[in-house]
């Protein structure tokens, strides 16, 4: 059985000013709250009665609650869920401009409440009451954006660390990926292994609790600290759901919060945000991908090349679009003739005569042996197909070569010559429909350099 102690919030006195300013005005203090404003009486809802009510005396006072359950709460009329069964230490402390009281009663229940523990979030961190109960995790080490920082509010990645994002063990020896934290379903216990140290943001380092720190060679810092034991874990459900943390436990990362915002989670994966409590300018939310311990998770696959040829089955590109055309990935809506592929590049051209879509290359081409690029093309008009390639770097350094295409409405192959083109270019830029303004629909498949 748990017994949580008291917590006082000591708050200075708050002078209050006349409302009338005059030279011989003075400031004055109002009364501090009283034993009796401190006062609150509590009642079992009728939801259950291990969903207890509580009420402070006094309507006219700021009150916070401490219900001894790990979680907290403000205002006058509060309530507070108790699953299991137990003797709880609840304190209330009201302030005024004059100062604060508080008041402790102690609450029992009688035995467990089994539906105020049915909920998905408390089985995936803990492993349910059908499980064990309890669950530890640790950071995912081996999989890269496992730890990193982002802008608060989030900005066009999303819940993402687009910021920095840290690489396959890139924090080895920052005292993280020894930790392990471990979620119980029993009284929300919470304990955090250390194994001696922890990661400190290094704005938070050399204040308490951590002022033995040492710099790593990672970045930021490492501090002595031990093994938190019995502290407890609040889910805070809502729009963001999170997860709050008492004394001085913490995930992975310490930015001076111990509250997280929970992205996403399953039963092996839990990824995190929290905003860093002193970063102010720019604001910084700090993400942290915690998997069970002993899980391995398959390393992030490789990022796909996106270099000559292109059959768009495997790798389909990211294409950049322009003169209000589009280009996308589909299945091939005319798989005859020469080209019988299951997928391949649909573009709607533009309004403008030079529309057309880019794509990017991670190497440049070299047209020493292989002098031309090939692709096939079903068009809705014959005419003129342009290919121009670009260097990413400098725009203005370019080769333009134009095909013709002979047949409208199936599939053809046609060939550009680069001959005797430089090695500069990484940037293979299409104008199915050259010069000719609203020119149709186009399809393009397997893009090769022979």
């Amino acid at each position: 059985m748990r017994r949580s102690g008291s917590r006082f919030l000591a708050l200075g006195a708050l002078l209050v000013f006349a409302a009338a300013c005059g030279e011989d005005d003075e400031p004055t203090i109002g009364n501090a709250p009283s034993a009796s404003d401190a006062a609150f009486t509590y009642v079992a809802s009728a939801q259950s009665d291990n969903v207890i009510e509580f009420t402070a005396s006094n309507s006219g006072v700021s009150a916070s609650w401490d219900f001894g359950n790990g979680a907290t709460g403000e205002g006058t009329n509060v309530s507070a869920s108790y699953p299991f069964a137990g003797t709880y230490t609840v304190t209330l402390t009201v302030q005024n401009s004059g100062g604060s009281a508080s008041s402790t009663q102690d609450i029992t229940i009688a035995q467990d409440d089994p539906n105020l523990i049915n909920n998905p979030i408390f089985d995936l961190l803990t492993g349910g009451a059908a499980g064990p109960g309890f669950k530890s995790w640790a950071v995912d080490s081996v999989r890269a954006a496992h730890f990193g920082v982002g802008p608060d509010p989030v900005g066009a990645a999303g819940n993402y660390p687009e910021w920095y994002a840290a690489a396959a063990l890139e924090k080895t020896g920052a005292g993280m990926y020894d930790d392990l934290y471990t979620f119980k379903l029993n009284g929300f216990g919470f304990d955090m292994i250390t194994n001696g140290d922890v990661y400190v943001n290094t704005a938070s380092a050399g204040i308490a609790p951590f002022n033995d720190t040492t710099a790593t060679n990672v970045g930021d810092f490492k501090a002595n600290f031990p093994n938190q034991l019995g502290e407890t874990w609040t889910l805070n459900e809502g729009a963001d759901t999170s997860i709050t943390f008492s004394g001085n436990a913490f995930l992975g990362y310490w930015a001076s919060s111990q509250t997280y915002q929970i992205v996403s989670i399953s039963e092996n994966e839990l990824f995190l945000r929290f905003v860093d409590g002193i970063a102010t300018n720019p604001a910084l939310a700090w993400y942290i991908r915690l998997v069970p311990e002993g899980y391995v998770s398959n390393p992030d696959p490789p990022a796909p090349s996106y270099n000559l040829p292109f059959d768009f089955e495997t790798i389909q590109p990211t294409f950049t679009t322009f003169g209000n055309s589009t280009a996308a990935v589909i299945a091939n809506p005319d798989a005859s003739g020469i080209n019988t592929s299951g997928n391949v590049v649909e573009s709607v051209h533009g309004n403008e005569t030079w529309a057309g879509f880019f794509v990017n290359l991670d190497s440049k081409l070299d047209f020493s042996t292989q002098t031309t690029i090939k692709l096939k093309v079903w068009a809705p008009i014959t005419g003129d197909f342009r290919i121009k390639l670009e260097e990413q770097a400098n725009t203005n350094n370019f080769v333009e070569v134009d095909a013709t295409v002979t047949t409208a409405n199936t599939w053809e192959e046609i060939t550009f010559d680069f001959s005797g083109s430089a090695a500069d270019f990484d940037r293979l830029v299409m104008f199915p429909g050259w010069n000719v303004a609203n020119a149709g629909t186009f399809y393009i498949d397997d893009i090769v350099q022979q």
